[in-house]
């Protein structure tokens, strides 16, 4: 659950999700992704490209802009699981070759844990 104590009108928290950031409503896009696009050094989008690319409301798409530019804890503790993920299952090593280490539900818990 997010431990950001702002009230949205667009931004929840993703029922049953391993991540802790928010999303939008009924949507399911992460606020992070759309921050990305708006955010992005090559070719970053305004506001109003993304809202009209997703057709969602400019206000939903600027809400979530406000969000991940606040820095909340939960958009770092979720890189930092993603992170995680791809060093146990060796995605993260030069030579990876596309198959994944399998990892035991153990370390998968132990995974969504951090």
């Amino acid at each position: 659950m997010s431990t950001n104590s702002n009230t949205y009108k667009y931004l929840v928290c993703k029922p049953k999700s391993v991540y802790r950031q928010l999303f939008i409503k009924e949507r399911w896009i992460a606020a992070r992704t759309l921050y990305g696009m708006y955010a992005r050094e090559e070719s970053p989008m305004t506001p109003e490209e993304i809202a009209a690319d997703y057709d969602l409301p400019l206000e939903a798409v600027q809400e979530a802009i406000a969000y991940c530019e606040s820095n909340p804890p939960e958009l770092a503790e979720d890189y930092a699981r993603e992170e995680a993920v791809m060093n146990a299952t060796g995605m993260s090593d030069p030579s990876y070759d596309g198959q994944p280490k399998v990892l035991t539900p153990q370390e998968m818990s132990r995974l969504k844990q951090l």
